[in-house]
């Protein structure tokens, strides 16, 4: 304490009361000398007496006041701070920085690090961010963990003067002046946590199951053992649903619904949906194997809404091909099996009735614009094509929306600028922009992510959009198209069309530029006809065929450059086997009008190598990765690029990875192969 210490407020004001009534004593005598003078002088003795005892009491007890004063408080000091010390609640004081500067005994009990703690509060709770701390006049409710327990953190923003810190906490050598200190409460919300979870254990959650291709697997095997495929099924779902106490009801033939609690759903995960695989290994006789779809909706929500995300759940399932199952928590989504090829469905009442929606939605609009996807390739540019002359046929104007596009793709185009076609046949994205209207039905082919779309903002202008597509839905697929075909066994989306152009009725007829079209589209993606192709594949090729294609112009346009065969033999050269059955490569951009086309046809390559699984190519072009992934059965590469927000087939995907180099990517891809062999999903 300061030698000079002033006594300052009401305790001066209170010491210093017999000056201020001296005064009053001093008006008094005034008014006895006026009224007699022997009392005047009399009163006047007694106040002076009076005047020097109070200012001999007044500062020769001055020094006494003040000492007791600094023992009083210095007492009340001890006291504040035991108390705070022995708070029950856990409390302590950070400096602006986030640093640990004071804790009582409960705080020091949970932090148990105090060096951490020291240098900063984020070592101890790492939800408490420096983003997270409070700035002037606010407050900050963050939710930590420390080893087992749960805490609310209450963080506030406090003025200090010259704080000390507590020389237990950090020594005197490093004592710092601050102006500014957070304080920092902990409520300890461990049995609120666990009383909330077990209430979430105990939730019911609603699920669909679906078999597949019921029909085709039924009828792939006589009728005498029809029931008793039909019984095997039911035994193995039936068992499945005991096993997690579920309630469960066959709505269809075909068809469950199954409620159960959310404390089992776990199980089901960890074991990765074994009853997918429990199903698939049914086999008394029957050439197709069966195979079921689940769709789980789980939530907050209240039981509809559950319900509608398992509808959601497992749309999404059969919509990426079957064969797996699918947990949809508002809009999140876990997959879980597909990693199997799709068995096609040899059925076409599915493709009539697609078609015969689209002619009802194309008759109803004066106007359709085609697009695929950006940097558009052959399937797209010729799905394209089939629906403008289902479109043109039906009396409607089209158009088709072509920006860029992939080198292989040029002289199927350029057949296109001539006067058997419109000028305004192909137009851009603005173009197209100015002709979006109330009147204009958007058909979106061979994608169903609209930001890979030539034209995004087309979608969101749009009231009427309709997507086809043969690569495996996504969570995030375009979700306000009124009409949804997805068909993840199709060989391309030019086959598709090729189905729709049969069933639509109209009179259409196509022509040779535009079968040739199609049929380059199907030609690329099925690999020259040896990947993904079925009955329907050779089907619409016959159609195609029918409608002028001619196999030796197609193949004239399609040869390649010898600068690309020289790139392609360089990659293969110095391609990496990862694990002596996983091929990585690098394809080089220079002086390659198609980078990515090139890219593909490399990873094709190397699936001709002997105990090749999968191969990965990489490319660098326009600042971002592109992947192109094959495998032939025995890893989903579809499944590893959905890893980089790509997509595409189990067998043949790809994806586009931004702000990395190739190395980088390189070593994601490996990283992912582990993963994948440790979780048993890659053979």
């Amino acid at each position: 304490m300061k030698k000079g210490l002033k006594l300052k407020g009401r305790l001066r004001l209170y010491l210093n009361w017999p000056i201020w009534l001296t005064v009053l004593l001093l008006m008094m005598v005034m008014q006895l000398f006026a009224a007699d003078r022997k009392s005047g002088l009399i009163g006047t003795c007694y106040v002076i007496v009076f005047f020097l005892f109070a200012v001999v009491l007044r500062y020769t007890g001055h020094r006494k006041i003040r000492r007791d004063l600094i023992h009083f408080a210095s007492t009340y000091g001890q006291m504040q701070m035991q108390v705070m010390k022995e708070l029950t609640v856990p409390f302590a004081i950070l400096n602006e920085e986030g640093q640990l500067l004071w804790g009582n005994d409960q705080f020091v009990a949970v932090a148990v690090n105090k060096k951490a703690a020291r240098r900063n509060i984020a070592n101890v709770f790492p939800e408490i961010t420096e983003t997270r701390l409070p700035l002037d006049g606010e407050e900050k409710i963050v939710h930590v963990r420390c080893q087992d327990q749960y805490y609310r953190a209450v963080l506030s923003l406090v003025s200090d003067d010259g704080f000390v810190q507590d020389e237990q906490l950090m020594p005197m050598d490093q004592l710092v002046e601050t102006k500014k200190l957070i304080t920092l409460f902990l409520y300890d919300e461990t049995e609120m946590i666990e009383a909330e979870e077990k209430r979430e254990a105990e939730n019911l959650i609603v699920g669909l199951l679906y078999i597949d291709n019921y029909d085709e697997m039924i009828d792939s095997i006589d009728e005498v053992r029809q029931s008793l495929m039909t019984a095997l099924i039911d035994r193995k779902i039936n068992k499945t649903m005991q096993s997690i106490d579920a309630i469960s009801k066959k709505m269809e033939k075909d068809k469950f619904l199954f409620v159960f609690k959310q404390s089992y759903l776990q199980g089901l995960i960890d074991n990765r949906f074994a009853i997918l695989e429990d199903i698939r290994n049914i086999n008394i006789g029957n050439e197709q194997t069966a195979t079921i779809s689940i769709g789980i909706g789980v939530g907050k929500g209240s039981y509809d809404e559950r319900y509608d995300w398992a509808r959601a759940a497992i749309d999404l399932a059969l919509g990426r091909g079957g064969d797996q199952a699918v947990i949809k928590s508002g809009d999140q989504e876990q997959f879980f099996g597909g990693k199997r090829v799709q068995i096609e469905r040899n059925t076409r009442v599915k493709a009539r009735v697609k078609a015969h929606a689209l002619r009802e939605l194309i008759e109803g609009k004066e106007r359709v614009i085609v697009m695929g996807h950006s940097i558009g390739d052959a399937d797209s540019f010729g799905a394209s094509v089939g629906i403008y002359r289902i479109a043109t046929a039906l009396n409607r104007k089209a158009h088709i929306v072509v920006d860029e596009v992939n080198a292989s793709v040029k002289p199927i185009k350029e057949r296109f600028y001539t006067g058997d076609y419109e000028s305004d046949m192909l137009i851009d994205g603005e173009e197209a922009k100015e002709l979006m209207d109330e009147s204009t039905l958007l058909v979106i082919v061979d994608v169903n992510k609209g930001e890979h779309t030539e034209c995004p903002e087309l979608i969101d202008m749009a009231q009427s959009v309709v997507v086809i597509d043969h690569h495996r839905q996504a969570g995030d697929a375009i979700a306000k198209a009124v009409l949804f075909y997805i068909e993840p066994y199709a060989s391309s989306a030019s086959e598709m069309v090729a189905e729709i152009c049969q069933y639509i009725g109209g009179g259409v007829k196509l022509r040779a530029a535009e079968a040739e079209a199609m049929y380059s589209g199907i030609m690329i993606d099925t690999n020259y006809f040896t990947d993904k192709t079925g009955v329907r594949t050779f089907e619409a090729m016959a159609y195609l065929k029918r409608n002028g294609v001619d196999s030796v112009r197609i193949r004239k346009m399609f040869r390649e450059d010898i600068n690309e065969y020289k790139i392609r033999a360089a990659a293969i050269q110095d391609t990496e086997l990862y694990l002596d059955h996983y091929a990585i490569a690098e394809c080089s951009s220079r002086d390659v009008e198609s980078p990515t086309v090139l890219g593909a046809k490399i990873a094709n390559s190397l699936l001709d190598i002997d105990k090749v699984k999968a191969s990965f190519v990489l490319t660098k072009y326009n600042g971002k990765v592109y992947i192109s992934a094959r495998s032939i059965d025995e890893l989903n590469v579809q499944v590893m690029m959905e890893k980089f927000h790509g997509g595409g087939h189990i067998n043949m995907a790809g994806a586009q990875v931004p702000g990395l180099d190739v190395d980088g990517v390189k070593e994601q891809i490996r990283q992912l192969i582990d993963e994948m062999i440790a979780d048993g999903d890659a053979d």
